[in-house]
């Protein structure tokens, strides 16, 4: 289990870089010990974590903690990527947040369904962003225990 107050790798995959940028600021601005990553697409998800190029090296590439998903993106989107993790005994004890613009109902039941952990609504503003990203990381970093990496 990794040790509480730990920094720990946070893998984000979403398709929007602004939101992937806004998330970083974020994060930094709560002041929390993680390691933020980010993968374009629910492809390079799973490239990421099974250790495919262009993401072989484990230096480069270290396994997360928990992961950041959005529902929407190119090539494969999230609900996707979600059930392909969850149907793979090597990855899928590595908790999944959704955190996406949707707000449907269908969304949410089926992202839980799949095995979400949470589902997180992304603020509209800045500073809805900063309390989400401060909470998230408080909850994950600080409060519960993770499975190791082995």
């Amino acid at each position: 289990m990794t040790a509480r107050n730990d920094s720990i790798v946070i893998l984000m995959a979403d398709d929007d870089e602004d939101d992937r940028l806004l998330a970083r600021d974020a994060l930094a601005q709560s002041a929390l010990a993680a390691d933020l990553r980010f993968v374009n697409d629910g492809v390079e998800l799973l490239q990421y974590l099974r250790r495919e190029p262009p993401f072989a090296d484990p230096a480069a590439a270290p396994r997360p903690g928990v992961i950041l998903l959005d529902l929407n993106m190119p090539r494969m989107d999230g609900r996707e990527a979600l059930q392909a993790l969850k149907a793979d005994p090597e990855l899928r004890r590595i908790p999944v947040v959704i955190m996406t613009t949707s707000e449907a109902e269908e969304d949410i039941v089926r992202s839980y369904d799949l095995g979400a952990a949470s589902f997180i609504t992304k603020p509209m503003t800045y500073a809805g962003l900063v309390e989400v990203m401060r909470g998230f990381g408080t909850y994950w970093i600080e409060v519960v225990g993770l499975p190791s990496d082995d």
